[in-house]
């Protein structure tokens, strides 16, 4: 009986990890149910036993990803440094990486899912409260100083690279950017475009440590 109960639970996993690394890899309108099913070797009414919309599914890899994102945003507080700024952000392009179809068809997305289009915008909102505390830790470790009218605007710069730096490197070279094997090197690039614009505002020794990362 306990068996039972837990084998729909993996079969649902197992559909939301083929459905991720298939979206990752041809983008969300290139991929359908059928094509999921077919990649696991299951019927598609077992699929839709599980998800029975596309949406449904895409519903369930956005839950993971929220949640992956959440866990790495908590320690946006405890950054002090050029060094513990990189080590914050570097996990938060991972996730974006991890879930790129979102950000590679994100106009797409929201514009036909009403759940997606509501929880987005707050998911902004959370990145650019993160985006402040690290601001805030590095202003109190006297590594940067910056004014308060000018801080908000740098927010949202970084939030907007943060979420959007993904597109940029597709128009870059559409036929490689997002193949796996390009992921260190793209991750590391975009930590360090995102911390540069902190670099004006950054003390001689934070401004070291951020080109040691160059």
């Amino acid at each position: 009986m306990q068996s039972h109960t837990k084998k729909p639970r993996r079969t649902a996993e197992r559909i939301l990890d083929a459905a991720l690394e298939l979206l990752n890899r041809f983008g969300e309108p290139n991929v359908s149910t059928t094509l999921i099913a077919s990649e696991l070797g299951i019927s598609p009414g077992n699929l839709y036993y599980h998800y029975p919309a596309k949406e449904t599914l895409i519903n369930a890899l956005y839950e993971r990803y929220e949640q992956a994102l959440a866990e790495r945003l908590g320690g946006a507080a405890e950054v002090d440094s050029v060094d513990a700024a990189w080590q914050f952000f570097l996990p938060l392009f991972e996730v974006v990486w991890q879930y790129r179809f979102l950000y590679r068809d994100l106009n797409d997305l929201l514009s036909k899912n009403r759940m997606l289009e509501a929880r987005f915008q707050a998911v902004l909102e959370r990145k650019c409260r993160a985006v402040e505390a690290v601001i805030d830790g590095l202003l109190r470790a006297r590594a940067m100083a910056i004014e308060p009218a000018e801080r908000a605007a740098l927010c949202q710069c970084a939030v907007v690279l943060l979420s959007h730096w993904l597109n940029h490197e597709y128009a870059c070279d559409p036929r490689h950017a997002l193949e796996p094997g390009r992921a260190e090197a793209t991750l590391a690039r975009a930590v360090y475009h995102l911390l540069s614009l902190l670099r004006p505002y950054l003390g001689e020794q934070a401004r070291l440590q951020l080109q040691q990362h160059a």
